[in-house]
């Protein structure tokens, strides 16, 4: 056998915690964090109040359950539309494509990309392990920069990003597997450069601050990606 079969406890478990999950994200779009409520969500699923708790002990839990499940679900984005360029792609392009795949599940998902880059929740720390499904997302950025030429204007942020893999092991490996030693700081830089660009724009645009301008986000989004490319002397 390649598996073990769930017991029928097992498999109504994993239903209720999608359903609640379910109404936790109806609130969230209809109210943001703050109308995220467990005794709201336990008397739509048929629950007590503390037979909720079974499932998920707090709000912070549910809420980390729909952190972690928004980042997967952005990189899969993120990462379909890497897989989709073909091998030629030059990076301008690549970076293009993997921006408009960001701003595209935003757009779809305004409730869920603002839980992970809104506003933070007032006395809610993530869990150390959401930082690496942040870098699920931004990792695919990377080889667009690996061969990137910093201006002057940024290279100070090169130099740093250079220092902080040096520092940290874990940021080092990772960026290595994208890009080849030695291209670490160049590609951390335009990395986080790409990383503040997006979210600046698309963070704008989700929580409606674009609305009654005269330009779509979609073509802000892209001015501003090729300007960061120039940045970088990429073709």
């Amino acid at each position: 056998m390649t598996g073990t079969a769930r017991s029928p406890r097992a498999r109504y478990r994993e239903q209720t915690r999608a359903e609640i999950k379910e109404i936790a994200l109806r609130q969230l779009a209809e109210g943001g964090t703050a109308a995220v409520a467990l005794t709201r969500i336990a008397k739509e699923v048929g629950l007590s109040g503390p037979a909720l708790y079974r499932y998920f002990d707090s709000r912070d839990a549910l809420l980390t359950d729909l952190i972690r499940d928004a980042y997967a679900d952005l990189a899969a984005a993120v990462g379909r539309a890497a897989d989709a360029l073909v091998p030629d792609t030059g990076p301008r392009a690549r970076l293009q494509a993997l921006a408009a795949a960001v701003r595209a599940w935003a757009v779809a998902e305004p409730h869920r990309y603002l839980l992970i880059q809104g506003t933070p929740v007032p006395g809610y720390t993530a869990p150390p392990d959401t930082l690496d499904s942040a870098r699920g997302v931004l990792g695919p950025f990377l080889p667009a920069f690996a061969d990137g030429r910093p201006s002057a204007a940024v290279r100070p942020v090169a130099a740093q990003m250079t220092g902080w893999a040096e520092r940290d092991a874990a940021v080092a490996e990772w960026v290595r597997r994208h890009v080849p030693a030695g291209a670490e700081g160049a590609a951390l830089a335009g990395a986080v450069l790409a990383w503040s660009h997006l979210h600046g724009a698309i963070g704008l645009e989700v929580s409606g601050q674009f609305e009654g301008m005269g330009h779509e986000g979609a073509t802000l989004l892209a001015a501003q990606i090729d300007s960061l490319a120039d940045t970088f002397g990429l073709a």
